[in-house]
């Protein structure tokens, strides 16, 4: 059983504060993934970072006193900033290249407006100027990931669903096992069920860099959270983290509700060996030392492996402002992403 201790909680300003969109309106800060490069923390919103010289992704070093948002960096290339609600950010299975997923969560039929909402994106470790999109339309022009979506269409097997996880991990087949998390569901976007379910194919890179499916989208893994005593609330799937140091895979949850009239959000965190999720075997909830579950009194939506030790979480609270233990403030800037380092044994 894994327990994990908190060793340092805070905020990131992930902008100037007061910076508003073109419509007047205050930009608040919505990280929904967080992947460490070995170096550098990135992160991603799924909300737009408005301004020329800023996009929704950007990097920071990770210091030994946290991570340090006075060297931000945006990531500024017109693919990365073209592509619309980031919600996952892995390493390829050999740590060689960084993926991008989007939500995958909207589409138009009819034409290519929403193309944006439906991106995989690679990049070199380090080279984000030689970013790529995955598996797009064969057609010239067309942007995005739209022979992905029709395979995780055909895996997932609903008209509506969103990716909110990525991880790849050692495979049976080619350099790798891409797996893409599904949080929701359903018949609609109105219309749907909180899921934590796993869909993924084996990849090859390409002499070009790219990343290239070499076997059918199919389910990989499904558990329940609820079906836990002690997880509380509804959850969703809301990160995949692929742990080489312990050869294992870290499924992160989180929770929105509505109890006795008072809004809830938080989150849980789950660890499963490789060999126990190829064998479909339920995984295990982290716990504190004390054996109590570890629930997070934020929306966990993004999780980092730092090293053999430590857990970097990111939260994306949407419009909840409240920093609770985090900070003795009542409330955080728009402009601040709170997070959480945890040690894991």
């Amino acid at each position: 059983m894994t327990h994990a201790t908190i060793l340092q909680q805070g905020t990131i300003h992930c902008f100037p504060a007061g910076l508003r969109d073109d419509q007047g309106n205050l930009v608040n800060a919505e990280v929904s993934a967080v992947l460490y490069d070995g170096k550098r923390l990135i992160l991603a919103s799924d909300k737009p970072i408005p301004g020329e010289e800023r996009s929704a992704m950007f990097a920071m070093p990770m210091t030994g006193q946290g991570p340090d948002d006075r060297q931000l960096e945006y990531f500024t290339m017109p693919l990365i900033k073209q592509a619309i609600k980031y919600e996952d950010l892995s390493l390829t299975a050999d740590g060689h290249h960084v993926l991008a997923t989007t939500g995958f969560d909207r589409i138009d039929s009819q034409s290519h407006d929403l193309n944006d909402y439906n991106h995989l994106l690679i990049w070199p470790l380090g080279e984000p100027d030689k970013v790529q999109v995955v598996d797009p339309d064969p057609r010239d022009g067309v942007e995005g990931s739209l022979e992905l979506r029709l395979k995780l269409d055909q895996a997932i097997g609903f008209p509506y669903y969103k990716i909110e996880g990525l991880a790849a991990v050692p495979g049976e087949r080619g350099d790798g096992l891409l797996l893409f998390g599904i949080r929701e569901q359903g018949q609609s976007h109105d219309d749907f069920a909180y899921v934590s379910r796993i869909v993924g194919a084996h990849y090859e890179i390409s002499d070009s860099g790219n990343l290239v499916f070499v076997d059918e989208m199919r389910e990989h893994y499904v558990f329940d959270p609820g079906s836990h005593p002690e997880v509380r609330f509804d959850c969703g799937l809301s990160s995949l983290e692929y742990d080489p140091y312990h050869g294992r895979l870290y499924l992160l949850n989180s929770f929105e509700v509505e109890k006795a009239g008072e809004e809830r959000i938080g989150g849980y965190l789950w660890e499963v060996s490789l060999g126990d999720f190829r064998a479909r075997c339920v995984p295990t909830l982290v716990t504190t030392p004390a054996g109590l579950p570890l629930e997070f009194e934020h929306k966990a939506e993004g999780l980092a492996v730092l090293d053999h030790d430590r857990l970097f979480v990111a939260y994306d609270n949407d419009r909840h402002l409240g920093l609770g233990s985090i900070d003795e403030r009542d409330e955080r800037h728009a402009c601040e992403a709170p997070y959480t380092l945890l040690h894991v044994s």
